[in-house]
């Protein structure tokens, strides 16, 4: 008879938003479940899906976003899609001034830190604080990466990767579709049209990319 193997889950490696993933156990002996089961154990895992539901300190209304946002800027922050590489309006934007969450308007990076990766998404060394968005677990794709949301509205922006340059060292890698912009010799209140024009342009990928 087919005997399944013990699973260690780590509480490290399944942490989401300082939430472990796991059961309360250290250990899960996958040979004591159903193979159903089993399977529909890691199913979810290598999906993303291990996620802990959180309450930001801004939301909005599905459908007022849904007349807000444009189909790419909605499909990225609240589906957690991704662009297609180098088709966001952003990733060769070189005006200065400061890149805010297109569906809150939260200050997020200084033109001073973007570069150019060569990834084809908008690239980031640093924050403009280091509490501007949340980091967490992202196991899509029977990967681990780290996902960036907006800290205020939970909005999805891109990953984090550790390969960027001095000197922080990290990579914030953007969809331009969750970005608005804040020329710095124009007021605040005009953010946001930057973004729309940008996104706007923006195309679904549906194959795996990098961000």
């Amino acid at each position: 008879m087919f005997r399944h193997s013990v699973l260690p889950v780590h509480k490290h490696s399944l942490s989401v938003n300082g939430t472990w993933c796991g059961s309360l156990v250290c250990r899960l002996t996958l040979a004591t479940l159903p193979f159903s089961v089993t399977v529909a154990f890691l199913l979810l895992l290598f999906s993303g899906a291990c996620r802990t539901k959180k309450t930001w300190p801004v939301s909005f209304p599905q459908e007022e976003l849904k007349k807000r946002l444009t189909p790419m800027q909605y499909h990225v922050t609240q589906e957690r899609g991704t662009e297609s590489a180098f088709t966001g309006g952003f990733t060769h934007h070189k005006d200065e001034g400061t890149y805010t969450c297109v569906v809150c308007g939260a200050l997020l990076f200084s033109s001073n830190t973007k570069f150019d990766s060569g990834s084809g998404w908008p690239s980031f060394f640093d924050l403009v604080k280091e509490e501007s968005v949340t980091v967490s677990d992202d196991f899509s794709y029977g990967l681990h990466r780290v996902e960036i949301t907006c800290s205020q509205c939970g909005a999805h922006l891109g990953h984090l990767f550790d390969d960027g340059p001095r000197p922080t060292g990290k990579r914030y890698c953007i969809n331009s579709a969750s970005l608005g912009f804040q020329p710095n010799d124009a007021p605040s209140s005009s953010s946001s049209s930057a973004a729309e024009d940008g996104a706007a342009s923006s195309s679904v990928s549906n194959g795996k990319t990098e961000l």
